[in-house]
């Protein structure tokens, strides 16, 4: 499973990315809007600092809106990914990019069958909301087993971005159920580095060690 951060700060995805752990970067309007800078600016200078999949969401409603963007933003640079509401005019909008080449990530999936519906027009990725489906009251991971058992039975090729990850344990049922990718907000990825027995191994290595020179 490739790990992706989930954010529009280009620190943080600098220091995330020094790792050598990132294989790619999800946005969207709302990350975007809390830093405050201009969208193609901010598209950009993520492109630089990581060489993958960078998802950069439409704003239109009305499929001919969501192709127009999707069309202009992949001008922005090759690694942009077009970011498309699971929607009816979303799930159009996707065949028709998709079709002319352009590679889709249908978010704000939250069912299987939505899942199914956006491999069938072709996207490149879906992306189940795990979190907000627990936050409801569902199974956010069972949507992502169900998809990747899908999309193996079947032969999609669309690969599957579990999202809306809100702790280090959603981190490892992604990986144990089949996503292909994991969409990750840093201060998640940060506390996936923490074990106090970490930390207390690394005291009593130091311990040891200076009393051996002594």
């Amino acid at each position: 499973m490739e790990l992706y951060i989930d954010t529009a700060n280009v620190d943080e995805i600098r220091e995330i990315a020094q790792w050598g752990v990132l294989s790619g970067v999800t946005t969207n309007p709302t990350l975007v809007a809390r830093e405050g800078r201009d969208f193609l600016e901010v598209i950009k200078e993520i492109c630089e600092i990581v060489d993958g999949p960078v998802s950069a969401e439409v704003l239109s409603e009305d499929m001919e809106g969501m192709v127009k963007e999707g069309r202009e933003k992949k001008n922005w640079h090759e690694n942009v990914i077009i970011k498309l509401p699971c929607t009816a005019e979303g799930i159009g909008a996707c065949a028709v990019l998709e079709g002319e080449g352009i590679p889709c990530n249908v978010t704000l999936v939250f069912s299987a069958g939505q899942g199914f519906l956006a491999a069938s027009a072709g996207a490149t990725f879906v992306s189940p909301f795990v979190g907000r489906l627990d936050d409801a009251g569902s199974n956010g991971m069972q949507v992502v087993e169900d998809l990747a058992e899908m999309f193996e039975i079947h032969g999609f090729r669309t690969r599957i971005i579990a999202a809306s990850i809100r702790t280090p344990n959603h981190l490892t049922e992604a990986a144990l159920a089949g996503a292909h990718i994991a969409t990750v907000p840093y201060s998640v990825i940060k506390k996936s580095i923490l074990h106090p027995l970490t930390d207390k191994g690394l005291e009593s290595f130091k311990k040891d060690w200076e009393a051996a020179q002594n």
